[in-house]
């Protein structure tokens, strides 16, 4: 068989205002069950915290829910914030869901907070944390995921000795360049910082070494997607999460907003910059776009995956996307086998 372009999903749990949270979660499990079914790789789940309109600060419940209520599709965190949590409470959780999942759940790591500075004070992080303490985290964390030391005096139980896959997740050079050193996979974040991608996957293979885990960089980019029937109709279903970001700009809630026929008299030219730039890698279109703008990232960057961020108000529209963006990605074949393929 061809080797074809590995697509996984991002979610973020949007709500529509005033939505109780638990339909929000409702209409993750049913997404994830469909691209579950449409060859999917993985379905990862963001951390951020304090942000009405999202409903995904507790990661690790919902990963536990999205894996049970699924068969084989990857789940994991897009990412877990490592600085908020201590290392040994994340191998623990973590190790209970290989246990429980075995060979189904990622770990991905972030250095951000996920929230504000109020946010990060009542998440008791030192507000003078700038994120260098991240390796430090990490080694400790994969301390507690590998096989146990002699002399250890703290094991996580579950957990010691899962080897519970990580990858690192980034907008920056910070991550690219630790990934490529330790020889983990890397994860950009391109749904919103996409200025950066470019330079971060150029450093993330120039300073990778060949790990135990991994011969030869895997370079996963997150990118905003929405595929429909037309150009013109996606372009009108992208207004979502145009508003979305506008409203984030804002300081506002960002729950999931109904499509409208034009964002000029909503934004300013300041906003409409900003917004844009935020959203500058997007793939928006028909089929044959979404196809073309997908090869032309791969071509651009090297990416051995893609992770698609899709959020219509619509859940239905949601779905058709991502079912057409798993048709088309079944189109595009890669030079050779990604580590997502040959996991399988």
């Amino acid at each position: 068989m061809e080797n074809v372009l590995p697509v996984s999903v991002l979610d973020l749990v949007g709500l529509h205002p005033g939505e109780n949270p638990g339909s929000g979660i409702a209409r993750s499990v049913d997404l994830a069950q469909h691209v579950e079914r449409w060859g999917y790789t993985r379905y990862w789940l963001a951390e951020h915290h304090s942000i009405e309109g999202l409903a995904c600060s507790a990661t690790t419940v919902l990963i536990g829910h999205i894996a049970g209520a699924t068969k084989t599709i990857r789940v994991g965190s897009g990412g877990v914030m490592l600085p908020n949590h201590a290392p040994l409470i994340v191998a623990e959780q973590f190790g209970t869901l290989e246990a429980m999942y075995p060979g189904r759940i990622d770990l991905g790591l972030g250095r951000a907070p996920g929230g504000d500075f109020a946010t990060m004070r009542a998440l008791r992080r030192d507000l003078n944390q700038t994120g260098d303490d991240f390796p430090q985290l990490l080694e400790e964390l994969r301390s507690y995921l590998g096989p146990a030391r002699p002399g250890q005096a703290v094991k996580a139980l579950p957990g010691q000795g899962s080897n519970v896959p990580i990858t690192l997740l980034g907008s920056s050079g910070f991550s690219a360049q630790l990934a490529g050193m330790l020889g983990l996979p890397f994860a950009f974040a391109a749904h919103f910082a996409p200025e950066y991608l470019d330079a971060a996957a150029q450093l993330y293979r120039d300073r990778f070494r060949p790990s135990e885990l991994l011969q030869k960089p895997y370079l996963i980019v997150a990118v905003q997607v929405i595929a429909a029937e037309s150009d013109a109709a996606a372009r009108r279903l992208f207004t979502t999460p145009q508003q979305r970001f506008l409203r984030l700009i804002r300081n506002q809630p960002v729950e999931l907003l109904p499509p409208v026929d034009s964002m000029e008299p909503l934004w300013n030219e300041f906003e409409r910059a900003a917004v844009e730039n935020k959203l500058g890698s997007a793939i928006i279109g028909s089929s044959q776009t979404v196809k073309a703008g997908l090869e032309k990232l791969v071509a651009e960057t090297g990416a051995d995956e893609i992770i698609a961020v899709t959020d219509t108000y619509e859940h239905e529209e949601r779905l058709r996307s991502y079912e057409r963006v798993a048709q088309v990605a079944g189109q595009i074949v890669m030079a050779e086998p990604t580590l997502a393929q040959k996991a399988r």
